[in-house]
């Protein structure tokens, strides 16, 4: 993670941080520290700047992407204790197949799974027709965005499911794998990422099986 201090930031970036992590400081108090909090933002901000085509939503993106993160700490160092599996979606780009997949996982199993997605070269937005494929079934991920794995994410998934980014996707001992084999919706016209879609979907359907969660309508 990237440790460097606020001072370094320009001055929109500095402001942005502190109500960031003010925000957030609401939700986590008397788990993490206001340090802890901070670090987190700056490192997540830093994490999706070099991809970001409008910085408009930064302060959002990023406020997203710190509490995830900060919540699979939690999963993990054990101060926010969870008996719901946890379940990382990973492809290269996190824009298409991992950002479908998740959706799916959201849509059927709600609240009874944490969703997490993430890509070993994230670019800068979802692929359109990714959200229209989802969008004519139900499932909304426009406000989805891509970003990268993170370590303490990968640590609170109970299940990582890999996408096409072979040697990229990390790797942890005693963790449950699965790599699925699915055509990356990148430069496909709608109805072959329709086709993708419903494999997905699938495939989500086998795993919230195997975890004992059934399927909500």
């Amino acid at each position: 993670m990237d440790t460097s201090g606020i001072d370094e930031l320009p001055l929109d970036q500095r402001q942005l941080v502190h109500s960031v992590t003010g925000r957030l400081q609401g939700e986590f108090t008397g788990t993490f520290g206001p340090e802890t909090i901070e670090r987190f933002v700056v490192d997540s901000l830093a994490q999706l700047l070099p991809t970001a085509r409008i910085t408009t939503y930064l302060p959002v993106l990023a406020e997203r992407f710190a509490r995830d993160r900060l919540r699979a700490l939690g999963k993990v160092d054990g101060s926010l204790p969870s008996d719901i599996p946890g379940v990382l979606f990973m492809c290269v780009h996190n824009a298409g197949r991992s950002q479908m997949a998740a959706g799916w996982m959201r849509h059927l199993g709600g609240d009874r799974v944490a969703v997490y997605s993430g890509g070993s070269e994230p670019i800068s937005e979802v692929n359109p027709a990714a959200i229209e494929a989802m969008a004519e079934v139900g499932v909304d991920i426009t406000a989805e965005f891509p970003k990268p794995w993170t370590e303490e994410v990968v640590r609170a998934a109970d299940v990582v499911v890999t996408m096409g980014c072979g040697d990229a996707c990390p790797l942890y001992p005693g963790k449950r794998y699965e790599d699925w084999e699915l055509e990356d919706p990148d430069g496909l016209d709608l109805e072959a990422v329709r086709a993708i879609r419903d494999e997905i979907r699938r495939r989500v359907e086998e795993l919230l099986a195997s975890l004992e969660i059934g399927v909500q309508a």
